[in-house]
């Protein structure tokens, strides 16, 4: 099976190498690199240039976002299987044989994706993030899963028509959700990425518009074929879910009020969504009463205990 995989770029020289690597010296023997640099000015060409007889393809022209770049590349791609790779994230040791062997394992998947690591802008690794089964139901819940870990079978990616170029943030989660409502979906757990955070990434930059994508995906599943009948199911859940994913947006964007206000919501409709992050609602009331210290304490301390 040939992997294609497509990293888009915009003045992300400070990280891109480092992706390229990580792709470059992975063990599977047949992938196919694809690269869409939105016409970068800071040193990423010259990066790009240095690896390029080991590119199937690359160019670097001004796109309109990311949806952009990635559907431009997987349009010159022809694996078997398709994934994107950020250019401020890295694949793990083995994560392109592992998923392989995974989809050759289990025909009827259409998607797989590992567990992932949050690291800083300096590599250093903070958090693991672990997913489950989730399936459309859970996915509907907004189960996030950690997009740089995700392989996908060409011909579900072609189903579901690729990325919606009209979502710039969770345009990997509503993917996942075409996906998800015409095939099987399977989690491997095994690390297959590193999740970069760091000021300029969109999780840290624009970390108040999520929720505004995240109100649109459940008004979208309440009328798309595949996913509506799960939505008319689990209104309360599906709805809590997004109140709970948006607060805890606002608050990693330093929004206190505006979060619990989102958890308050998420607790009124449906207090077991809500729940799964007591220790954020807890956060976002101390950071409202200016004890938002003992919160910031509590995360050093796991951080140091990760690593």
């Amino acid at each position: 099976m040939r992997v294609s995989i497509v990293t888009p770029s915009f003045n992300q020289a400070e990280f891109i190498e480092q992706t390229i690597q990580s792709v470059l010296s992975q063990d599977y023997p047949n992938i196919e690199y694809i690269i869409v640099d939105g016409g970068s000015t800071d040193g990423s060409l010259e990066i790009i240039e240095k690896y390029a007889n080991r590119l199937a393809w690359w160019v670097s022209e001004p796109d309109r976002g990311q949806a952009e770049a990635i559907n431009k590349g997987m349009a010159h791609a022809t694996g078997d299987v398709v994934a994107w790779l950020n250019s401020d994230d890295l694949y793990a040791r083995g994560a392109v044989s592992q998923a392989v062997a995974a989809l050759q394992a289990n025909p009827a998947a259409g998607m797989v994706y590992g567990d992932a690591v949050s690291i800083d802008r300096k590599g250093r690794p903070f958090n693991e993030q672990k997913f489950a089964d989730w399936g459309l139901e859970g996915l509907a819940a907004f189960n996030i899963i950690c997009q740089p870990a995700v392989f996908v079978r060409r011909d579900a990616w072609q189903r579901a028509g690729g990325l919606d170029e009209s979502y710039h943030l969770l345009l990997d989660h509503h993917l996942w959700l075409r996906i998800a409502s015409q095939t099987k979906t399977l989690h491997v757990p095994r690390v297959w990425a590193f999740a970069r955070h760091h000021p300029a990434a969109k999780n840290v930059a624009l970390a108040e518009k999520f929720g505004e994508e995240a109100y649109r995906i459940v008004e979208w599943m309440s009328t798309y074929p595949g996913t509506r009948a799960v939505v008319a199911c689990h209104s309360r859940q599906v709805w809590a879910a997004a109140h709970r994913f948006n607060a805890r947006y606002l608050l990693d964007g330093g929004q206190s009020w505006a979060a619990l206000r989102g958890y308050l919501q998420s607790l009124f409709i449906h207090p077991p969504t809500a729940l799964r992050e007591w220790h954020r609602i807890l956060f976002a009331g101390l950071s409202v009463i200016g004890l938002g210290g003992l919160g910031r304490v509590y995360y050093r301390v796991k951080r140091r205990r990760f690593v």
